[in-house]
Parts: structure tokens; sequence; C-alpha cells
């Protein structure tokens, strides 16, 4: 039996009841079709690096889609002079870095600064993902969706999706309001996602838009550069944060084939070069750690989290006034779409007391991560309740110093943190 531990990067949660994985568009539709029919808890998962689920056990059904082709209905390479754009469709079970790689090798410009990033394409429209100056919504061009509540599948157009900061009209389905799961459409949305088509442009360069890559490129800020060397400083960056998952998992047997064996290897050499060989480039040092990690899965508790774990605060200016001056500012949009505030949740935490590697009591199982204040991870043992505790401590923490109530990034499963 299969459980939540096995298939999320955090490594917690309870034995599923059913665990599905259909290799085809007909055989996704029908799985969630019979858990509706039945009205099972359902969950359609896509690499589990946004999910923390109770240790109980799940008595409902997972869904996990298999299908994870790529393909591309333009001419990969305009005619020179025209218009550069082309468009790629990816199933929604496709590993979200094997297509960046994917259109990064074809030369296709607007999603390189999303490298690194777990999960699937299907949800990374669920999420509205972004990092690095870039995020979905700027070359989403349509969604194949399921509808559970009219029963039949819709193609949703950027307009549709409703994008925001972290969120889709798909993520909202799924809430009445920020962490408050709707009645009916929770832990999955109402649609769900079947396949996505891109808009992305031709062209061997892009630009640097986010000054921390900038500085790691040691290029100014707007400089246009090889995607591909956008790619690699993007991965090193976020690896030397610890945002990076731990590339071994996919050498569990719940995980394995869900992610491409050659970028498996890839990610796997990353790994080893920020964490067991400090940084060197020593090709040696390399070939030595990875061998050593082969038929293991490697240890290091920095990357067993859920990612950011709280989202970046949107504040009304009224709010923002009564921060300190020090703290990040940035022009953002509210829900009502009037202007707002967004500041840095990894400062508040920081700057709230929770610093790096903070945990509860010296034996905690759960840590903020040493590498990122925004992280919180499993050192190993933990269970969801050993996570929850923290995320409520720093949570109240924040709202005690500063006022502002952060909100969890992930979807919680049989947890709630009020």
């Amino acid at each position: 039996m299969t459980s939540f531990a096995e298939i999320t990067t955090m490594g917690v949660g309870g034995f599923i009841e059913q665990f599905v994985e259909p290799t085809t568009r007909v055989g996704v539709i029908e799985a969630i079709e019979e858990a509706d029919s039945k009205n099972l808890p359902l969950c359609v998962i896509g690499g589990g690096s946004n999910i923390l689920a109770s240790d109980e056990p799940f008595e409902g059904v997972v869904v996990r889609d298999t299908r994870r082709n790529i393909t591309v209905p333009d001419e990969a390479a305009p005619v020179e002079g025209g218009d550069t754009t082309v468009h790629v469709n990816a199933e929604a079970g496709c590993n979200w870095d094997d297509f960046v790689d994917f259109c990064v090798g074809l030369g296709l410009e607007g999603v390189e600064g999303l490298s690194g990033i777990p999960g699937t394409v299907g949800a990374s429209v669920v999420q509205n993902i972004g990092a690095y100056g870039q995020d979905v919504s700027r070359t989403v061009e349509s969604v194949e969706v399921w509808d559970r509540a009219d029963k039949k599948t819709k193609e949703l157009s950027n307009a549709d999706l409703h994008f925001g900061y972290r969120t889709s009209a798909l993520k909202s389905s799924m809430y009445v309001a920020p962490a408050v799961p709707a009645a009916h459409f929770f832990p999955s949305p109402r649609f769900i996602v079947l396949s996505v088509t891109f808009a992305l442009h031709h062209s061997n360069e892009g630009t640097v838009s986010y000054a921390q890559l900038a500085k790691a490129l040691g290029v100014e800020l707007g400089a246009r550069l090889p995607i591909r060397d956008i790619r690699n400083a993007v991965l090193h960056v976020r690896g030397q944060k610890g945002m990076l998952e731990d590339a071994t998992r996919y050498r569990l047997p719940a995980m394995q084939d869900t992610k491409r064996p050659a970028n498996v290897r890839e990610a796997i050499e990353q790994q080893v070069k920020h964490a067991d060989c400090a940084g060197a480039s020593s090709e040696a040092c390399v070939a030595a750690n990875v061998e050593a990690l082969d038929g293991e899965q490697d240890y290091d508790y920095n990357r067993h989290s859920c990612g950011s774990f709280f989202m970046n605060p949107i504040l009304t200016q009224g709010q923002a006034d009564k921060l300190p001056e020090d703290a990040p500012r940035f022009q953002a949009v509210l829900p009502d779409g009037s202007k707002g505030v967004k500041t840095s949740a990894a400062w508040l935490i920081d700057h709230a007391g929770f610093h790096k590697g903070y945990r509860i009591n010296d034996h905690a199982h759960a840590s903020v991560s040493p590498l990122h204040t925004l992280a919180l991870t499993n050192r190993g043992g933990a269970t969801s309740g050993d996570i929850m505790a923290l995320a409520r401590t720093v949570r109240d923490g924040v709202e005690v110093q500063f006022g502002v109530r952060l909100v969890p990034e992930p979807v919680l499963i049989g947890l709630s943190i009020d």
C-alpha cells in the first residue's frame, strides 16, 4: 500500500486506501469520475511537492497521471524575421523540470527561470508557479481540463484561468478563503488539468530579470544571455538555498519512472555538487559521490520540504506602513484588483526570531531550513504533527511581532493550521 510519505517531497503522510495511476486521457477522467460518483475524497497529485498530508490513513482515492508526452504543434524553428512564437503542448503528468529542459534544448525562451521547481506541468498552472522573474501565467496559452461539476472536458484560455500570485481559477475552486478548504472540491480542484499549451519564443537567449540571478551570473539586470546559462544559474542558486528537491527520491519504488532517467542523473549530479562537494566542481568528486548514492536515498534533509511553506503576504498600504522601514516592499495587486504592497515572508520570519535552523526544541524532528527561512524541513522521522506545530509557532510569532498573518502555501490534507 502506498503512503503520502512515499510520494511527497516532505516525506510525511499516511497510507492511501486507493492509489491509481492512469496511463491514458480517458483513464484519468474515468478514475476521477469513479471517485466522484462514490463521493470519495479525491486527491489528484503531481510531484507531491506542494502537499502536506496527515499521518492518518487517507480513506479516498489518489490519482497520479502517468502521461508525460510533450509535443510541438508548430515548426520548432520559425522563419527568420517572422513570428517567433512556438506552441508546446505537455500532458499534465509530465515532470515540470523535464518540460523546462526540453524547451531549453529546443531553444525556446520563456520558462528557463522556472528550472528546478519540483512538480508536474498540471500542478504548475494550478499554483501559477513562479521564480526568478518568470511565472507560468506569462506563457500559458490554454489548458484542457475535466470539469468535475459539468462532467465534460473544457478548453480554458489564459484569461479564463484568472492567474494571480500563486493562484488561479483552478486553485480558487478548492477554497472559500485563503487556506480554508471548500466543502466540495478539496483537496483537488473542480477543474482537473489534462494538458497545457504554452506559447514560447524561439530564441537562444533569455532576459535576466531578477537581481539575485543577475548577481549569480555577474551581469546587469536585464542582460540577455543564453537560456542554457540562465537555467544552469537558476539550478545553482536554488541548490545553494536547498530549494532543489532530493533527486534520489526518484529511485524509490513509488516514484520510479515519474522523471526522465537522464534528467534524474543530471539532478543527482547537481545535488551532489551543492551538498557533498561544498560547491567544488571537480568531476572526480562529483563522480565519486554520485556512485556512492547509487541504489540509496540521499539524506540531505534540507531538501525534504514543501519548498516555500508560506506565501509572501500582499498587504494594503496601511498594513505595509506599519512594518519596519527596512522591511521589503514591492508593488502588487490585492485580490479585489486594487493596489497593494507585497512583502517577504522570509524576512518576516527571520526578523520575528525564527532564524535558519530554528527548532521548537533541541530534539524536534522538524526545523526551519538551515539554508532558507521560508522552508520548513523534515529532519528525519518527523510527523505531520511535528511540521504543523512548527508552522503554527512561526505563523503566530510573525503575527505577534508584525501583525501579519502568514498563509500556508501547501495543500493541507487532513490537517489545519488553525
